[in-house]
């Protein structure tokens, strides 16, 4: 039986009468993907399907035309004034808009014109054919967004009128609440979303449910995942029972799982029209008493392997047809018959690397974006400017880099974010040893699923001698002499420092450009600075740092549990040399210095901070607050937020940021609570604890006092440099993007690109085929929108395999320390109750002083706020990551790793910060949600 034979025959003619032209109905036969403003996105998957000869009810579509002709005259124009100044936490006055824009369109009803259509078109499916009518939202079922269950269904209508009535009722859904929140929250305008309304011949089924043509938990792709319930799906889709649910391997087409459902609820179609709700009480499928269970209603799987198959099958093709993994629904009729009632994108999923491995076998890809505490995605041109950097890397590692624009073979890109194939650590008996270790420190629960994999057989160790690993690290280490750089940090650290200084000047040098270069030079410029001079300054700078923290660990050992690691990480804490923290600082005493002024002061209490940033580029601020943040931009306007990626404008580019902090030092009152007090105060402490250590060593010998006393010298000077390497690099951006800027200005005044700034979402070569004359507009257009789609998105994975699993959303997950706790790795002690304060973005965030911070992670255009924080709380790091090394040192508790912190944890809410247990917790009754 063939889509058109199920029921009676498809429509003769497509279309009903139109009114001026506007087409009100459509037979789904007749509708493409490529028809979604006029028939919105169910109809138009429906179309699709129906197209590619998959089994769909046939049925017709209501078109957007006939919904903007009904309510073309019923007062719609000042709701959508009043939502679009409406914000998305405002739900009172969201409510109460959605509420007067439902009564409007019920009380409207369906015109004359728009009703004779349906009914015509009603009556070709048959005499009173039972039909289920579906709203269709043209911001629905969208790649970047799932609306699914935003807009009502009725099932089993019969009768003209009762589908008329439930037209009106699909259109008025589209103004719930819910639905009206949700398109806020996402940035649609209520004015552009428009409902057609499809109706389609009911399959009366006798198993129904949903099936996602990949597994939407772990991310593999190569599962399907069948929910399945008898009756009809809408007590699937709805959540009101627990179905069975099975994985089938759609490789082998092996069923890997079954789970039977309790079966306690089932919806069945009422002769007549209408649905009836069968609650079977005290059944479940788990039942201690199985056979008193059973006896009423026996526990049998609702699928038979058969057709277990068939559905995964089904999936395939219809995964095939659209190219991108899919969530489907699906009934079986009374003959057994199957049917597609729909299919979206799976939404959730995280996207699969951009390439694939050039050798077969699994992969697995590690999140570097997340490893240097960025959650959002990069820009185009940042990419293409770690693509750079990271071939600069691998040829002086002596791997083989055919186009370094294309970054080195371990180098892949997914959801816009920097991955690194490290299959071969895996595999490698000393990757095994060292790489989790460093993670450790670096970003805690990466190093756990790391670790998880090693019990896989896919990744089973082949590499057993360490000749590999030497034969790529030896040259790097021979070429920049990091042995020699480790022995003058031990035995004359004066002259390591200038050395560094002597580092520090070369650097700034090379990134200085002639005057009156042309754009294809900037580029070259740039290809020369990340693709060379950056990288040079790392292995002649982190030698010291590690040898720092690496002075530590040889305290420990000396001193055994005389070196507690609670006083050694007050070792640790107000460390000098650190950029970061002068930069900090820097900024704390300008605000001090403001404060002292009352012209500046008052002026800067009062204005907005939109206003602010005006007065200071047009050079209008007082003289003490505009000299102040001048100098500040002069020596660190090059840093940025997320400023790894070269497309993030910069301080100097956009000051708001800063001027937003300053404004925030203002309102730290309390001398005693001056960072840079509790700076000097951290300092003296370390001292004093440094002093204790080395009497303790003298107790053992002076030769131990004279080692310890050596090793904390090294540990103080040297490990607050850890910031340097990474700050040498954003140097190196900055300047990159300095000419690319120039570069954009130029194509935007040829016509090229629209705005300057669009040269940032194109690569190296697309900026040189714009200069060669081609105009790039529509591909900027679509990058800007795949960012801003990756932008909303919250969950990324610390370590992605090449089938698209998430390794860490399938490994049992831990229970936290106690109820209302919340667990993650320890990184400055000290214990804080306070309230919390949610930021995923810094940029013009608001933190009153003594708030605890709860950020998915930081990176150093964060820490300016860390000044007035009570304390931190990261989703992201490890004891050693940049957030919490920064803590220490102004003396704040801080747990970082707590998966999910900014969706547990609400703004207002008291929590307490242990970040010695490195644990989260609220006070009685104030749970996180």
């Amino acid at each position: 039986m063939d889509n058109q034979q199920h029921g009676k025959h498809r429509q003769e003619d497509s279309t009903g009468p139109d009114v001026n032209g506007q087409v009100f109905i459509r037979d789904i036969a007749d509708i493409r993907a490529d028809m979604l403003p006029e028939v919105g996105g169910k109809a138009a998957n429906l179309g699709e399907l129906n197209a590619a000869r998959l089994p769909v009810p046939p049925g017709f579509c209501l078109t957007t035309s006939a919904y903007r002709y009904a309510l073309s005259a019923i007062g719609m124009e000042e709701i959508f004034a009043l939502l679009q100044d409406a914000g998305a936490s405002d739900l009172d006055e969201l409510n109460r808009l959605a509420t007067r824009a439902r009564s409007l369109v019920l009380d409207a009803g369906v015109p004359t014109d728009v009703a004779e259509s349906v009914r015509a078109a009603y009556r070709k499916l048959g005499d009173a054919a039972p039909v289920a009518v579906r709203s269709s939202a043209t911001a629905e079922d969208l790649p970047f967004a799932s609306f699914a269950g935003q807009q009502d269904t009725f099932l089993n209508v019969v009768g003209e009128d009762a589908v008329l009535d439930a037209v009106s009722r699909c259109w008025a859904s589209l103004w719930t609440d819910r639905a009206v929140s949700y398109r806020t929250t996402n940035g649609i305008d209520h004015a552009t979303v428009t409902l057609a309304v499809v109706v389609q011949e009911m399959v009366d089924s006798a198993t129904a449910g949903v099936m996602f043509t990949a597994n939407p938990v772990t991310g593999r792709r190569r599962e399907a995942v069948i929910d399945a319930s008898p009756g009809l799906g809408e007590a699937v889709v709805s959540g009101a029972v627990n179905p069975d649910q099975y994985v089938v391997d759609t490789q082998s087409n092996a069923i890997l799982k079954r789970t039977l459902g309790d079966r306690q609820v089932e919806i069945r179609s009422l002769a007549g029209g209408g649905t009836e709700r069968i609650e079977r009480a005290g059944h479940t499928a788990a039942s201690e008493n199985h056979a008193a269970a059973t006896e009423n209603y026996p526990v049998e799987p609702c699928l038979s392997d058969d057709q277990i198959r068939a559905l995964a099958d089904l999936g395939r093709r219809v995964e095939a047809h659209y190219g991108a993994p899919q969530d489907t629904e699906w009934a079986i009729d009374s003959s057994g018959k199957l049917w597609l009632t729909q299919a979206r994108p799976i939404t959730t999923l995280y996207p699969l690397t951009s390439r694939v491995p050039a050798t077969p076998g699994a992969h697995a890809f590690l999140n570097f974006s997340l490893a240097q505490g960025l959650t959002r995605p990069l820009t185009p041109m940042g990419l293409a400017g770690i693509r750079l950097i990271a071939s600069s890397v691998a040829r002086r590692a002596a791997f083989d880099v055919p186009d370094p624009r294309s970054g080195p073979s371990p180098y892949y890109e997914a959801g816009q974010r920097i991955f690194f194939d490290f299959t071969s650590v895996l595999r490698s008996k000393v990757g095994r040893a060292v790489v989790p270790r460093i993670f450790d420190i670096m970003e805690a629960r990466s190093a756990a699923v790391i670790r998880g994999l090693f019990d896989d057989p896919r990744f089973a160790v082949a590499i057993k001698t360490p000749i590999r690993l030497i034969r790529h690290v030896a040259p790097v280490a021979a070429k920049y002499r990091v042995p020699e750089t480790v022995l003058r940090a031990l035995f004359r650290p004066d002259a390591a420092m200038k050395r560094q200084e002597q580092l520090g000047a070369e650097l700034h040098q090379a990134l200085r450009v002639p005057e009156g270069i042309t754009a294809h030079q900037r580029i070259a410029h740039v290809q020369r600075i990340l693709g060379e001079e950056v990288f040079a300054t790392v292995p002649q700078v982190l030698p010291l740092p590690v040898l720092g923290f690496a002075m530590l660990g040889l305290v420990r050992k000396v001193l055994g549990e005389q070196a507690p690691l609670d006083q050694l990480q007050t070792v640790i804490r107000g460390l000098p040399n650190n950029v970061t923290t002068e930069m900090d600082l820097a900024l704390w005493q300008l605000a001090r210095e403001i404060r002292e002024d009352p012209e500046a002061l008052a002026f800067l209490g009062y204005p907005t901070l939109e206003e602010l940033v005006q007065q200071f580029k047009d050079r209008e601020l007082p003289a003490v607050a505009q000299s102040g943040l001048e100098a500040f931009l002069r020596n660190y306007g090059h840093r940025a937020v997320a400023e790894i990626d070269l497309g993030m404008p910069r301080w100097s580019d956009d000051p708001t940021h800063i001027l937003g902090v300053v404004v925030n030092y203002l309102r730290l009152e309390h001398t005693s609570d001056a960072p840079d007090q509790q700076f000097a105060k951290a300092a003296r402490e370390a001292d004093e604890q440094v002093a204790r250590l080395v009497a303790r060593a003298r107790a053992k010998s002076p030769l131990h006092a004279k080692l310890v006393r050596t090793a904390l010298d090294r540990t103080r000077r040297f490990a607050g440099m850890r910031e340097l390497p990474k700050y040498n690099l954003v140097l190196g951006l900055a300047s990159a993007r300095e000419q690319l800027s120039l570069v954009g200005a130029e194509l935007a005044e040829a016509g090229r690109i629209e705005l300057a700034e669009d040269v940032f979402f194109l690569d190296l070569n697309e900026v040189e085929t714009a200069l060669a004359g081609n105009k790039l507009h529509q591909l900027v257009a679509d990058r800007r929108a795949d960012y801003a789609q990756e932008l909303r998105r919250r969950h990324i994975p610390r370590v992605l395999l090449s089938d698209g699993t998430e390794p860490e959303a399938t490994a049992a997950g831990g229970s936290p320390a106690s109820p209302g706790a919340l667990s993650g790795s320890p990184a400055s002690a000290g214990v804080i109750t306070a309230p919390a304060r949610v930021i995923l973005d810094p940029v013009g965030a608001h933190l009153e002083p003594g708030e605890i911070l709860v950020a998915p992670s930081t990176d150093p255009g964060w820490t300016p706020l860390f000044l007035t924080a009570g304390g931190l709380v990261m989703e992201m790091g490890g004891p050693n990551s940049h957030g919490a090394v920064v803590a220490r040192e102004y003396g704040i508790p801080a747990v970082v790793g707590v998966p999910d912190a900014t969706l547990r944890i609400s703004s207002g809410q008291i929590i307490t910060v242990d970040g010695a247990a490195g644990t989260v917790t609220t006070t009685p009754g104030d749970a996180p949600g």
